[in-house]
């Protein structure tokens, strides 16, 4: 609430009267879970659409409308535009290999577009990225222009908004920049560190995106939006270490190869080395903006990088982190199966429990608290192994934490886990996204037993043939001593 008092109050516009339904697209993602109630504290009539619903969505966004589609599923996509008088297109597939995400991206674009216009849909709002268009850009940047110019070939007008990296509580470029800063003591830079960049604070995104809706005069043009700094790469790595308090030695770097520093990085950053070598792709342009026509449509006060770092750091401090990168980042790909929807039970499984008098409450309060940097409570080390492991294997490991340290929700991540399903004071199921050869959960679960409540956590894997197989023999040994222990020590916390 303060948040949104803070940005109505920053705002030039006002709320359009009697606009029709607005619909964000990428709605469980970085940006798009920010604008939602922004939008809907601005009076709009918001449709959200999401590949898959949840029952948190509702708490987290009342009154707004859900729909259950994605941009590759046409049926769907043409009934969540229905009755849609404006669209937000924030969808962005950073996840996969080069050649998958531009095919990904154009195939989703040219869905969207053909969807809106069969439905008549009077506007498309589009967040791209900034890039000049006669260097030899990054297969990210070339991609986020070529949707822009593919949405629009249709009729209906298109709105582009394009930004360089938003800083901002919860965002990747953020977290990358602030965990080289806190882990390395020497930073080595490559020449790519003395590029160019206009960095942006994520709450003027959102004031951008709202203004151009709220300026019918927005229609059918292209704005480059950023900070007011224009900073080198380095530049901003020592600004944060000033903030931070922290002295660094900075070495001219031998090594330019984008892959190979992203794979240094990852080992120590809490992003994937997939999605860094995609940001980091993008060192090699300038990412500035070379027009400032938005100034004459959308008034705002933009915030300092310096603003944006410290806003940021605020919202750590505060657990109030509303949106992850990590919320839209599926290493498995967003189609798998989950515990419930397999067509056979598991392979495998191992079960373990204990009895205890705490009170469902207590215990369930204490298994919502695992993970991140409170660790796991027993054996923290074979944790801290095997996220090794699966960093250097180019996995998510357990470097990403949590988006909160007091409360879970569904999709949240906890370390290499995702919250799969959460039943208050009963449940708390886990997907794995490290790699390994199978599919594998994790469930913690609450039963009544006479005057005591029976605590238990079952693994299950789904084995991918005969190296799965080998896989869950060498780990089950190994789960009678997290497992039973972890246990104890949840109850012991309770």
């Amino acid at each position: 609430m303060c948040d949104q008092f803070l940005l109505d109050k920053e705002m030039s516009s006002k709320p359009l009267v009697n606009c029709g339904k607005v619909l964000v697209t990428g709605a469980s993602g970085y940006i798009g879970g920010r604008i939602i109630p922004t939008l809907t504290g601005r009076g709009y009539d918001v449709r959200i659409m999401v590949r898959r619903k949840i029952p948190e969505y509702e708490d987290m966004w009342p009154n707004v409308e859900i729909a259950e589609a994605s941009t590759l599923q046409f049926d769907k996509l043409l009934k969540a535009l229905e009755g849609v008088d404006t669209a937000y297109y924030l969808i962005h597939s950073l996840l996969m290999s080069s050649n998958q995400f531009f095919q990904a991206e154009i195939q989703s674009a040219t869905n969207f577009r053909i969807a809106a216009q069969k439905q008549g849909v009077k506007r498309i709002i589009y967040l791209g990225g900034l890039g000049d268009e006669s260097n030899d850009l990054s297969d990210h940047l070339q991609s986020r222009i070529q949707v822009a110019k593919e949405l629009r070939k249709g009729k209906v007008p298109v709105t582009v908004l394009k930004a360089a990296i938003i800083i901002g509580s919860g965002s990747a470029s953020y977290e990358l920049i602030k965990d080289v800063i806190e882990k390395i003591p020497v930073i080595v830079c490559s020449k790519h560190y003395q590029t160019k960049c206009q960095p942006i604070a994520e709450r003027d995104v959102r004031k951008y995106l709202i203004g151009v809706l709220e300026n019918p005069d927005t229609v059918n043009k292209d704005f480059d939006i950023g900070g007011p700094d224009i900073l080198t790469y380095k530049e901003m790595l020592v600004k944060l270490a000033e903030i931070l308090g922290k002295k660094r030695v900075f070495l001219k770097s031998p090594i330019h190869s984008s892959k190979v520093i992203s794979y240094i990085s990852s080992l120590i950053s809490s992003v994937p080395a997939p999605l860094i070598f995609n940001l980091m792709d993008g060192l090699k342009n300038d990412v500035v903006c070379k027009h400032d026509d938005i100034k004459n449509y959308v008034r705002i006060n933009r915030h300092r990088y310096k603003d944006a770092i410290l806003h940021a750091i605020d919202s750590e401090a505060e657990d109030n982190v509303i949106t992850r990168w990590s919320n839209a980042y599926y290493p498995h790909g967003h189609e798998h199966y989950t515990l419930e929807t397999l067509p056979a039970k598991p392979h495998y499984s191992a079960s373990y429990s204990i009895f205890s008098n705490k009170t469902a409450e207590q215990l369930f309060h204490s298994i919502c608290q695992v993970g991140g940097k409170h660790g796991w409570f027993h054996n923290n080390w074979m944790w801290r192994i095997r996220g090794m492991i699966d960093r250097v294997l180019m996995g998510v490991g357990t470097s990403r934490g949590r988006r909160d340290y007091t409360s879970l929700r569904t999709n949240d991540v906890v370390d290499f886990w995702r919250v799969e399903k959460i039943k208050q004071n009963q449940e708390l199921t886990l997907f794995a996204e490290m790699k390994m050869p199978g599919l594998a959960w994790l469930k913690f679960a609450i039963a009544s037993h006479e005057n005591k409540h029976k605590l238990s956590v079952t693994a299950y894997f789904q084995s991918n043939g005969f190296l799965g197989f080998l896989y869950w023999t060498f780990f089950l040994p190994f789960h009678y001593l997290i497992f039973n222990g972890l246990l104890v020590q949840l109850d012991k916390r309770s």
